[in-house]
């Protein structure tokens, strides 16, 4: 079997495990609605597991539960029913951090593969080899490596490796992080983190209270812990040379227009490299990185993978130019009347510059010169969540593909 990488986009819930794999994705990864490192992403209860494991099943893809909170006493107990619920369902992996968790599943669902989060901190062969030896199928590396050091690993340990390769990071290592419960009392080894690195900073000199001092000379103040976004697109090629087994983008709290944009692109390029092994071109790193760009919170970085970078924080929060805005996406088509159907997520109508992103071809720029409620009444705008809203098309779009109002690149 030719090799392929495999890619691994989030899923908070039905419907962003839907878009991933309409968009691209091989396999998606998800939480239940305990003992997952994101308490607010929404997450899956047991009967949307279930719904889930189905659908990717029936795509011939894959799923995997991230069961990764580090683990105190008070959970152990309620560990092993879960895990062999996730064992019945037929889900296709589990995510683990916590040594305990990982004995746990060994013993309660050890027909289920492995995989070792990069909480875990991996960041050498002797604790690939470690973890391996322990029973794990797949370990997803800690951020913080090199291109050497993967293919380092690669060639002396017989196991998956996994590599995130788009979507935040944590201003600490692999996300092992402290402040969020030292801060606000959420743990984000727990799945609670409140964010903290995102905060402004200054400054208090102690016999000077109530005088604040910038870190940075900066109007709003300085945000010294706040990391940029990954982006490791360009290192594709490279990555796929080394042998990587799986390409993985955070963000289980996203938008559907996130998950959209970033598993199209990644596919594309997984795609396109696979095809004729060439290096990227210009035009196409471009096109692509615009697209990311659309969707993104922060700046990019390419992080460790070519040595430590200068460019891993952003202390200003820099303004993102060209984000695209999530409008809406399309439910059906009204064959008899000629109209597509939309779910609204966000204030549009006639004049706004609007595309449709579908699962293939080009992002197809829309003019909407009319639309309609659910009555069929002409309206202005899309102004209440979730609304029905109906234009005039002079043909079905696909069903889940995303409305989105354009972003301007390079303005101000």
């Amino acid at each position: 079997m030719m090799y392929r990488p495999e890619l691994v986009l989030p899923a908070g819930d039905l419907e962003k495990l839907t878009t991933a794999l309409l968009f691209g994705a091989d396999s998606v990864y998800a939480g239940g609605k305990e003992f997952s490192l994101r308490a607010y992403a929404g997450n899956l209860s047991r009967d949307e597991l279930a719904a889930g494991v189905s659908q990717c099943h029936r795509q011939g893809k894959k799923i995997y539960v991230t069961v990764n909170i580090l683990a105190h006493n008070r959970d152990i107990d309620s560990l092993p029913p879960f895990l062999e619920e996730l064992a019945s369902l037929g889900v296709d992996g589990l995510i683990v951090s916590d040594p305990g968790i990982f004995r746990l599943a060994r013993t309660h669902a050890p027909e289920i593969p492995v995989t070792v989060s990069t909480q875990a901190n991996v960041s050498n062969y002797e604790s690939a080899a470690f973890y391996r030896d322990m029973g794990a199928a797949r370990i997803v590396l800690a951020r913080e490596l090199t291109l050497e050091e993967i293919i380092y690993i690669k060639e002396r340990v017989e196991v998956e490796l996994e590599v995130f390769v788009h979507g935040a990071m944590c201003m600490s290592y692999s996300g092992r992080c402290l402040l969020s419960h030292y801060m606000t009392g959420r743990s984000a080894n727990q799945g609670a983190c409140a964010h903290p690195c995102r905060y402004s900073y200054r400054v208090v000199e102690e016999k000077r209270p109530g005088q604040y001092f910038p870190v940075e000379e900066d109007q709003r103040g300085s945000y010294i812990f706040n990391s940029r976004d990954l982006c490791l697109l360009p290192y594709l090629p490279d990555l796929i040379e080394a042998g990587v087994d799986a390409f993985k983008v955070e963000g289980r709290m996203k938008s559907p227009l996130y998950l959209a944009a970033v598993a199209r692109v990644y596919r594309q390029a997984i795609d396109r490299y696979l095809s004729n092994r060439r290096p990227y071109s210009e035009t196409e790193l471009q096109t692509w990185l615009e697209e990311l760009t659309a969707v993104a919170t922060r700046p990019f970085t390419d992080g460790f993978i070519a040595g430590e970078s200068s460019l891993l924080m952003d202390i200003h929060k820099t303004p993102v130019r060209g984000r695209a805005d999530f409008c809406g996406m399309v439910k059906g088509y009204d064959q008899r009347r000629g109209w597509v159907m939309v779910e609204q997520r966000a204030n549009f109508g006639p004049g706004d510059p609007l595309q449709v992103l579908m699962p293939s071809g080009e992002p197809l720029s829309v003019e909407l010169q009319q639309i309609f409620d659910e009555e069929g009444q002409q309206v202005d705008r899309a102004r209440h969540p979730r609304q029905r809203i109906f234009f005039p098309y002079d043909r079905p779009l696909p069903e889940g593909s995303i409305l989105r109002r354009k972003g301007v690149l390079n303005e101000g």
